[in-house]
């Protein structure tokens, strides 16, 4: 497993993965210069950079994802989320056939250890902008409003 930092507009990120793909992005206060063969987190960093200059709508990065039979199911389903668009916790719950699962969808979207990629971001309530995880657990919401204006979706209608 080797590890990257990236410095970005709100945070650093730290991203880890092998040979099977992208297993973790985090957000951390402290950067650390590292060096690292695996090409796809070179891949990785590259993108993550593009996307946040606004160029890159779509990830090619190979990505590991972890976690139970459901929570991958939600992780396959946000993956669906097109850039610059918005869904529901219900939606997600709909679309891998457990209506009745919201808040299960909610807690999975809280344990998606590859964020942006897997765009847990675009999830919001059906009455208002929902939770995220990302950052120190001060700023989750800052990270989730900046990632989805950055994609271009009007946040003013959300509190």
């Amino acid at each position: 497993m080797e590890t990257a930092y990236l410095k970005m507009p709100f945070c650093i990120l730290e991203i880890k993965g092998d040979e099977m793909g992208i297993c973790e992005i985090n957000f951390v206060k402290e950067y650390r210069k590292s060096e690292f063969k695996n090409q796809n987190l070179k891949l990785c960093l590259s993108e993550l950079e593009e996307y946040f200059k606004g160029n890159l709508k779509e990830f090619k990065t190979k990505i590991y994802i972890k976690g139970t039979k459901f929570q991958q199911d939600v992780y396959k389903a946000l993956l669906e989320i097109p850039y610059g668009q918005i869904c529901s916790y219900k939606d997600i719950a709909t679309k891998i056939g457990k209506v009745k699962a919201c808040r299960a969808v909610g807690s999975a979207n809280a344990k998606n250890s590859i964020p942006i990629i897997i765009p847990c971001h675009r999830v919001v309530g059906k009455n208002g902008f929902g939770g995220y995880s990302g950052g120190d657990g001060t700023n989750g919401l800052e990270i989730k409003r900046f990632l989805l204006s950055l994609e271009g979706v009007d946040v003013s209608k959300f509190k």
